[in-house]
């Protein structure tokens, strides 16, 4: 039967691919706020005709791909020695067959996500829980490793388990039963298909709520003419198109282990042994994020050291500027899960290891921003977060070795932190003919850095054989500046004619992202975005991320001078000295209750109401710069309200008059490890509370025995509290 592209008649030509992604969604989605998300910005009608319009291509290619290979005697699929699988995956426009290869040859410190991590620096315990990431290789993983419990799953029937896919999912999601082989996102949930049928398969998930794929495969070097380097090929298009239309979707792909293969024999730039212009296919798409390979030395603090890029490592560029690869991760030595049984495990290196570090680090980012803000960053928004917080190495500004650098996931999470306080990020839209603008305060601490990335169109040219043709593939070009007293600071950019050079600054024509940097910024500045030329679908979305600024002038200071006031009946006013631009937190309750009742303010005082006479009360404040930076509480007040009676003014003093003696006491050792011991006695019962410096109560219990048991207590900064005899006080203390 002839396979027959179906006629849009603008009635039902999408009903089968529609129905399909409402139906799968019961198995794919990620949340129901992400199905409600998905829905609400998603354009189905576009995603439906480009399901069509691919499903059309594969099967009418596949057949011609069937019989040249019958006619050329091309082998479909090849085993090498030393496990590296090939498999034909289509034919060129210009007939010339295009094989697929794993980029491994035989990574969570090294992009900081471990800092993200339980126990990490920043205390976040983020582990990818209830998180999806597909996974798109050779095969798929052998889902009963133990490592992986129930959270490994083949979403495309496929049955040839498959080593290399094996051990790309375990550098994801390995639990950590074997410690070194602990995957960066290890409680998240792989979807694991074969290549076979990638954009049909990825299209479907992304309409279903997909944030993340990796891709740790592509073209293989050796068997395609040289103009294919470097080149925007059908493929490249038809996966911005993808990302475009689904604009919560990121594609991450592993750069190639292509620099010494010497397989291009007419680079853009310099000979074929400089390892320059060797990137293929998907890896030079605008919108994907490609991953090359580093070495790197990492200190304990998280800290970037030294960096280098790896030997095998693909480099750029692509033939119209445009920088690639985006950045670099750790893809030498990983020790990962095995597909030989259940509890094997195998070292490997290549940019296939490198890239599943990078995906598993962004899945942390977004996991973080749905629990700081109640929602998922377009694949633009954490595309742009990367390229924005990833460690320059050497020479100032990008590369066409590791893009931008190498990603620090615990940058990017302390961005996403700090956003309205010393960070802005916004998603928004540049409507034709607009301008954008926005005035910052250099906060006089840190670089002023500006970043604009948005997920461009899919380009209408396409290289059909043209050596090192330069044009654009760029369709929306969008720029940004910033600019104080009459003068102007231009992006980074990069020549591929002098692909070996530092970067310069000025107008950059080709990137999809552009990045502004002003070391040493002070005083007020103004960010401008505008766009060149006429913009396509006449609005384009972009994603805008600002740090080194002062949003607010709020100090992150605990409250002062807390004192009451205006008592009357049943009520009390409580004031304290004001911080600029602060928003309060009141927490108060009796003094025999458990819990809290918070309250908020946007001034310095507030009204308690519905108070009991005769009645202990507890009350405690902190301050907030922004939705998630706070000071630490102050200590816990009490107080007794007598209605009109209540002995008002400064508590500290108040405390002073109403407690007949004070509790003044420390903790050994300090910084602690398994336990602390207080130096003062204190009576049969008293009580102890250990309190985090966010003011969670941890621990809760009697401080007769003198030591109090910490090993399980991550480290940090706690605040120990002790009451006796109605006398509260409190002491810090470090835990190592």
């Amino acid at each position: 039967m002839d396979y027959q592209k179906p006629m849009n008649n603008g009635i039902g030509f999408l009903s089968i691919p529609l129905f399909f992604f409402f139906v799968s969604s019961l198995a794919w989605s990620q949340s129901d706020k992400l199905k409600t998300l998905i829905k609400k910005d998603y354009n189905f009608t576009k995603i439906g005709r480009m399901h069509v319009d691919l499903e059309f291509d594969y099967e009418t290619n596949r057949a011609k791909t069937l019989e040249l290979a019958k006619r050329n005697n091309w082998k479909l699929k090849e085993t090498l020695p030393g496990g590296k699988k090939i498999e034909l995956q289509e034919v060129g426009e210009d007939g010339s067959p295009i094989f697929y290869e794993t980029y491994a040859e035989g990574a969570s410190q090294v992009s900081r996500a471990n800092a993200l991590h339980t126990n990490g620096i920043m205390e976040l315990d983020l582990d990818g829980e209830g998180m999806q990431v597909g996974v798109w290789d050779a095969g798929v993983v052998r889902t009963t490793h133990q490592e992986y419990d129930v959270r490994a799953t083949i979403a495309d029937g496929s049955e040839d388990v498959d080593a290399h896919a094996t051990l790309v999912t375990g550098s994801i999601i390995s639990s950590g039963i074997k410690k070194e082989a602990k995957g960066v996102a290890y409680r998240a949930n792989v979807l694991s298909h074969d290549w076979t049928r990638d954009k049909l398969e990825v299209t479907e998930a992304a309409a279903n709520g997909l944030l993340l794929s990796n891709h740790s495969y592509g073209i293989k070097t050796d068997r395609v003419p040289d103009w294919y380097f470097g080149s925007y090929i059908k493929v490249a298009q038809d996966w911005d198109r993808i990302m475009f239309n689904a604009p919560y979707y990121l594609m991450v792909t592993a750069a190639g282990n292509a620099q010494n293969r010497n397989d291009n024999e007419a680079p853009i730039y310099g000979t074929s042994r400089d390892g320059f212009d060797v990137l293929l296919g998907f890896t030079l798409a605008k919108n994907g994020l490609t991953v090359a390979g580093a070495n790197t030395k990492i200190d304990r603090n998280g800290n970037l050291k030294e960096a280098d890029v790896s030997a095998y490592s693909s480099f750029g560029p692509v033939d119209d500027g445009r920088i690639k690869p985006d950045l670099a991760g750790n893809g030498s030595s990983i020790l990962s899960t095995s597909s030989t049984n259940d509890t094997s495990y195998n070292v490997s290196s290549g940019t296939s290891m490198a890239a599943p570090g990078v995906t598993g680090s962004l899945l942390l980012l977004q996991q973080y921003n749905e629990q700081l803000y109640g929602s998922y960053l377009k694949a633009a928004t954490l595309k742009g977060l990367a390229l924005h917080t990833a460690d320059d190495i050497a020479k100032k500004g990008p590369d066409y070795k590791m893009g931008w650098g190498v990603i620090n996931a615990k940058t990017a999470a302390e961005v996403l932190l700090n956003k309205e306080f010393s960070t802005h990020i916004s998603e928004d839209t540049l409507a034709e003919g607009d301008t954008f603008t926005m005035t910052v305060e250099a906060n006089g601490s840190e670089t002023l850095m500006a970043s604009i990335s948005w997920t461009d169109p899919e380009s209408e040219f396409l290289n059909r054989g043209i050596l090192n043709d330069k044009t654009a593939a760029l369709v929306n070009d969008l720029d940004i500046r910033i600019s104080q007293d009459g003068k102007t600071f231009f992006p980074w950019k990069l020549n591929p004619a002098q692909a070996g050079a530092p970067a310069t600054q000025g107008d950059n024509l080709v990137d999809p992202f552009e990045r502004v940097e002003i070391p040493g910024a002070k005083g007020s500045y103004t960010i401008t975005v505008t766009h060149k030329g006429t913009i396509k679908n006449a609005s384009q979305d972009f994603s805008l991320i600002v740090s080194g600024v002062a949003i607010t002038q709020c100090s992150v200071t605990t409250p002062e001078g807390i004192a009451l006031s205006d008592a009357s009946r049943e009520e009390l006013q409580i004031y304290w000295d004001d911080i600029v631009d602060g928003l309060y937190e009141v927490q108060f309750k009796k003094a025999s209750d458990k819990n809290w009742i918070t309250d908020y303010a946007t001034s310095n005082s507030i009204v308690l109401t519905d108070l009991i006479e005769n009645q202990d009360y507890e009350i405690r404040l902190r301050t907030f710069c922004s939705q998630n930076i706070a000071s630490e509480y102050t200590m816990e007040y009490q107080f007794t309200f007598l209605g009109e009676d209540t002995v008002v003014g400064d508590l500290d003093n108040y405390e002073a008059l109403n407690l007949s003696s004070e509790l003044n006491f420390s903790v050994y050792p300090n910084p602690a490890v398994d336990q602390i011991t207080l130096n003062t006695e204190v009576s049969d019962t008293a009580m102890y509370r250990i309190i985090s410096a966010s003011g969670i109560e941890l621990k809760l219990g009697e401080a007769k025995s003198a030591k109090i048991n910490v090993s399980d207590l991550a480290t940090g900064i706690y605040i120990l509290q002790l009451q006796d005899f109605g006398v509260k006080k409190s002491a810090k203390f470090y835990k190592d």
